[in-house]
């Protein structure tokens, strides 16, 4: 009997796996770190220090100025990274809140007269909160062989003060809470005390929509493994929200933290905004 020949198709060549995607929070904020934190994501801090000077075009547009800081704080640390002759794939995560109340934008107070200010400012009034998030994406499978990219989002929220009177504000100023928050005062601390309503995303006001954040990168949530997931997310678009997206191969990290630099300083167009709608809390 003739053989028979084998008629099996052959095996598939395994796919090559994806390297682990590290993801990388740009803050020191212990707020932000237990919003990630609680929502199962993992992760490791590294902040820097960075300008957040702003230019009088950005004083005057409160969303273009969050991003800017959120972008400039992303921006920074991946900087670092990438002089530590980093490879494989990495999210860095930069984020900025700002309180706006007719107009101004509150940071944080630089002093017990600004932070007295700000809240008799706020007192019976509502005022808009804005944090924005700027992911940078790093893939970097050699340390002279670098691609970058990024996406910017601003989330708002609504936060109503009751009237406080001027017993009340120095009392919460003793509580010392005040002087690294924006608009002075803390809403997952004492500073509750001082709201009658929020409308929006509470994480939006505490200085982290992860909420948000995981819509828009949802593998973020199961970060053990996940380098080519996410580098899908950055690309991906939802319908008219994403204006514009910038990504760059770089040879050398000299070339990487230059490119860089002048792309902190470039216009805003090469970020992502799209406002969340207010809800009922």
């Amino acid at each position: 009997m003739e053989n028979e020949q084998n008629t099996q198709p052959a095996a598939a060549p395994a796919e090559t796996p994806m390297p682990a995607l590290d993801i990388v929070l740009a803050s020191a904020s212990p707020r932000r770190k237990q919003l990630l934190e609680d929502a199962g994501v993992r992760f490791v801090v590294h902040a820097s220090e960075v300008d957040e000077t702003l230019e009088p075009d950005l004083l005057a547009d409160p969303p273009e100025a969050c991003k800017k800081l959120a972008e400039r704080k992303a921006g920074a640390v991946v900087q670092e990274v990438l002089a530590e002759d980093y490879t494989g794939m990495a999210a860095v995560i930069g984020a900025d809140t700002m309180v706006v109340c007719e107009g101004e934008i509150f940071g944080k107070p630089v002093s017990l007269s600004d932070a007295k200010r700000m809240l008799r400012c706020l007192s019976g009034r509502t005022h808009e909160v804005l944090t924005a998030v700027s992911v940078w994406m790093v893939a970097a499978p050699e340390p002279e062989n670098i691609s970058l990219g990024f996406r910017t989002f601003v989330d708002r929220s609504a936060v109503t003060f009751r009237e406080l009177t001027d017993e009340e504000i120095v009392d919460y100023l003793r509580k010392g809470e005040s002087f690294d928050k924006a608009g002075a005062y803390a809403v997952q601390g004492a500073g509750a005390d001082l709201v009658a309503r929020v409308d929006g995303a509470m994480d939006t006001v505490i200085g982290l929509p992860v909420g948000r954040l995981l819509e828009e990168f949802p593998d973020f949530a199961g970060s053990a493994s996940l380098g080519g997931c996410a580098a899908r997310s950055l690309g991906r678009v939802e319908g008219s929200h994403i204006e514009m997206r910038f990504a760059c191969a770089l040879p050398t990290i000299p070339r990487a933290a230059t490119a860089l630099a002048d792309l902190l300083r470039q216009p805003m167009a090469f970020s992502t905004y799209r406002p969340s709608s207010h809800c009922e809390m």
